[in-house]
């Protein structure tokens, strides 16, 4: 059996640098709807979150991953330790910071409530997935449900007491959420009667709260077909009594847990619905065949949640990387040629070791800055609603065009980097006895659930990018041009900002093949080149993010003594800045040019043509 220790490592320097330095949470405290929180409040909290990933969640990682989810007599078990760590999770009001007060929450900005999520996610991603999804499925009921229906649940759910998921795919169906089949038959009494089965549903039960509250998408008798005749139920396991009290069990029945490549210690249920034709389940609100339109909000958080992950295992990856790159001597130093007798060097030092450490630094930083730059849009249009609707509309059209790049590009870096982690071990990084590979086998389903990585290309380039006439581009554009012209003679980043304006010149060359081939009726491609857009937009947004906040690190050094803790810390901020700008932002033209060149040979290619087989 796995031990409880504790080998999660995370740099809140770095945290601390986005959130004042960069992008100025520090406007945003102290006023409504954040009055209560100032920068001594929000810094006490990164401490104290990340005190409990080291102390609590972070030693009960390798368990979780060792023993993973059992399914006892129809009962899953979480294992050893979960259970106490959840109570100390809601015990401490770390998983419900941006939550209503009305309903137990803080009501911290969701940029702190996300960075919170990575800490404690990049300490033990199986166990963040409960209570997340249990925040998500209460915050579905807070903006949609009755007021019976939130004074029933909400304070329950997003206080730890009950816990909740969301139920969409099902096994026929896959990604096509409108073959859903799972029926809704009124009741006469206000309930409906829901019967189907659900697949791949994360915290689909265990035995750390009292209750678990499922949202599930269901068809009413009669409702069209297609997601438009989808709506929005909320099921319990176990039905309540009229005084709110636990009742007889609710027909909700888990058939299997599945057995996954990572996340051992997440249960990812099979659930079945109504085998006895006993499930009850409440309307979402007072409104059928809305369930796509509420789903979906729920989907934009989980969708950030997700990029959250993909920054948490990577950072996790790499941090743990470069603690073994300093302490392990193998080698003598390539400067010392080929001399037998030269001292054994830790490996930090050698050339590659150091070009894979910048590589993960740079883009762990980048998909990093680029979450938050997300949840600040989404903190800003909070703080300007009813005071300037203009500027509300702004940011909220940036986190409507982020979420996709954001979901897809993090967790793809995510895996990338902790693949690179292992490597940068050799041997020692396929091994169980350090934490990359179970970061690397953690992190694969994040690319693939919650919409895999190819649907949200397919949102950018078949909505995003014509949403509002295509306004939500022209500002993400609007902000490269500006950051490029502004820094254009930058006396240490004037090569990477170079870089930055080819990047979005080739941008501008591949939004006019995307519109000729809308012009040509050419359905085929955009789909087939629909990835490769979203990588040039989310590596043209990171680049940006990192050469800002290089301009602001450079600034601050000036004052600084060279060699100090913070000189240094800065002059890394630089580098990552420019290695990113210089080694990765090049493949943004290279792409552009593979998209101009209208490629169909994946298209072409006869079935029969793949193999012989």
């Amino acid at each position: 059996m796995s031990q409880a220790v504790n080998r999660y490592r995370a740099d809140l320097r770095e945290l601390q640098f986005l959130l004042f330095e960069q992008f100025g949470l520090g406007d945003l405290l102290g006023q409504p709807p954040f009055a209560d929180w100032g920068p001594d409040e929000v810094k006490l909290v990164l401490d104290e979150v990340y005190r409990y990933a080291c102390e609590v969640s972070g030693p009960l990682n390798a368990i979780g991953d060792s023993q993973g989810a059992r399914l006892v007599d129809g009962q899953v078990k979480a294992p050893a330790g979960f259970a106490d760590a959840w109570a100390k999770l809601y015990e401490a009001g770390w998983q419900q910071l941006s939550s209503e007060a009305e309903f137990g929450g803080q009501g911290a900005p969701l940029t702190l409530q996300n960075l919170a999520d990575e800490l404690i996610s990049g300490s033990n991603t199986s166990f963040q997935m409960y209570p997340s999804l249990t925040t998500g499925a209460a915050e579905l009921i807070v903006s949609f449900g009755t007021d019976a229906q939130r004074a029933r649940f909400c304070e329950k759910m997003i206080c730890g007491t009950w816990a909740g998921t969301m139920c969409l795919t099902e096994p026929h169906a896959g990604s096509d959420v409108g073959d859903c089949t799972t029926a809704a038959t009124p009741n006469g009494d206000g309930t409906y009667s829901i019967k189907g089965a659900k697949i791949f549903i994360s915290g689909g039960d265990h035995d750390m709260a009292e209750n678990v509250v499922h949202m599930v998408l269901a068809r009413i008798d009669g409702a069209p077909k297609g997601t438009k005749g989808l709506s929005l139920f909320i099921v319990p396991k176990v039905r309540l009594n009229e005084d709110g009290s636990l009742g007889e069990p609710n027909d909700v029945e888990t058939a299997a847990i599945e057995h996954k490549m990572g996340i051992n210690g997440s249960a990812t249920c099979q659930l079945n619905f109504g085998d006895n034709d006993g499930c009850r389940g409440l309307l979402c609100g007072s409104e059928e065949h809305q369930g796509i339109r509420q789903m979906f909000q729920m989907m934009n958080r989980a969708r950030i949640l997700v990029g959250t992950q993909g920054v948490a295992a990577g950072a996790g990856a790499y941090l743990s990387a470069l603690e073994y790159a300093r302490e392990r001597k193998q080698g003598s130093s390539v400067k010392a040629g080929r001399d037998p007798d030269a001292p054994r060097v830790p490996i930090i030092e050698h050339p590659d070791v150091r070009r894979m450490l910048l590589d993960m630094k740079a883009r762990i930083e980048g998909v990093r800055a680029l979450g938050v730059c997300l949840t600040m849009h989404m903190d800003r249009a909070r703080a300007l609603a009813g005071k300037d609707d203009q500027r509300a509309a702004y940011h909220q059209g940036q986190v409507d065009f982020l979420v996709p790049l954001f979901k897809s590009y993090a967790t793809d870096q995510g895996f990338q980097v902790a693949a690179t982690a292992i490597q940068t071990y050799g041997g020692a990084g396929f091994l169980r006895d350090h934490p990359a590979e179970q970061y690397c086998r953690d992190a694969k389903i994040f690319s693939i659930y919650e919409g895999t990585n190819h649907i949200q290309a397919l949102d950018l380039v078949g909505r995003k990018l014509r949403l509002h006439g295509g306004q939500l581009v022209a500002d993400f554009l609007a902000e490269v041009e500006g950051l490029a012209g502004a820094q254009a003679e930058h006396p240490r980043l004037s090569a990477g900002v170079a870089e930055l304006a080819a990047a979005q010149a080739a941008l501008g060359k591949t939004l006019q093949v995307l519109g000729g081939w809308g012009q040509s009726r050419e359905v085929e491609l955009p789909p087939l080149m629909a990835n490769r857009v979203l990588e040039m937009f989310a590596e043209t947004a990171v680049a940006r993010l990192l050469l800002e906040g290089a301009a602001i690190a450079h600034e601050e050094m000036g004052s600084l003594e060279a060699g100090s803790a913070e000189h240094t810390f800065y002059e890394g901020k630089v580098q990552a800045a420019l290695y990113y700008a210089l080694n990765v932002l090049p493949g943004v033209r290279s792409k552009a040019d593979i998209i101009a060149t209208a490629d169909r040979s994946p298209l072409e290619i006869p079935d029969g043509a793949f193999a012989t087989v």
